[in-house]
């Protein structure tokens, strides 16, 4: 085809300088060629349509690169102002309970870093020690007050929390409506259950499933009046001569992210 084309051309061109007489071959020549025009421009709007069809693909891909990126760095902002926000909130909580308690004096926030639940504990790792002035024996809190255990080792910058539940946790209690005191402590077959024991009850107490029981505050050990929980329900031990309370915990471990550890207090008498 393309050497027809040619021939017809060169012919074209020499009929054109011979005479102006040859239209009708003018004319042939045009109608042979024309198909071959047309195919050209329709090869030659396809690559053309191929390459805006690419750029546009590119295009489309950097932008979409650059957008994800800005999603990105949006969702990360939302994030921090989240986590700004909760801080806040316990940071507000915090100075709440300072003003109604002004006999806990000095705090240490601190972030829980590991959860270790077994059959023979329920401890809590924190991130700050004895650096900071957190030593053994400090009693540690939630935002609202409510105990969560005490200190039972310190490092430099971290701390093991024994939960009220753990079995070596054992404290002095008073039942807040009655005034009855007790000695609240973790057992084993209770631990798994995040609940714990109030012995030592008076023979003749009178308590009531959801009373709540704080710490006495007794010898000075510990700061009197933090919330330990509240009386699920009373049982008689063995002997039948004594009963105690099953406790259930003012604080859900599972979900803490953030203690206070009282690092000193003013005893109230």
């Amino acid at each position: 085809m393309l050497f027809t084309a040619a021939v017809l051309s060169v012919a074209l061109a020499v009929m054109s300088v011979l005479s102006t007489s040859s239209s009708p071959l003018v004319n042939l020549t045009g109608v042979l060629v024309s198909p071959l025009r047309a195919g050209y421009t329709a090869v030659a709007a396809w690559f053309n349509d191929l390459q805006n069809y690419y750029k546009d693909t590119t295009d489309l891909q950097a932008e979409n690169a650059a957008l994800r990126q800005q999603i990105a760095k949006m969702e990360e902002e939302i994030r921090l102002a989240e986590a700004d926000r909760e801080e806040n909130k316990l940071l507000k909580e915090l100075l709440n309970l300072t003003k109604q308690r002004r006999d806990l004096s000095d705090f240490e926030a601190a972030m829980v870093t590991e959860h270790a639940v077994s059959n023979w504990t329920s401890s809590l790792t924190l991130n700050k020690g004895t650096s900071l002035g957190i030593d053994v024996g400090d009693c540690v809190i939630d935002e609202l007050g409510n105990l969560v255990g005490v200190i039972s080792k310190a490092g430099t910058n971290w701390s093991t929390v024994l939960t009220l539940v753990d079995t070596d946790t054992s404290l002095g209690a008073q039942v807040f409506r009655t005034k009855d005191l007790g000695v609240a402590q973790g057992d084993f077959s209770l631990m798994l259950e995040n609940r714990l024991r109030l012995d030592f009850l008076p023979a003749d107490c009178r308590l009531l499933s959801g009373d709540l029981v704080v710490t006495s505050g007794l010898n000075g050990y510990y700061p009197s009046g933090l919330v330990i929980g509240s009386v699920e329900e009373v049982q008689v031990d063995d002997s039948g001569a004594a009963s105690y309370a099953i406790l259930t915990p003012a604080v859900n471990f599972d979900t803490l992210t953030e203690v206070f550890v009282i690092k000193s207090f003013e005893i109230v008498t």
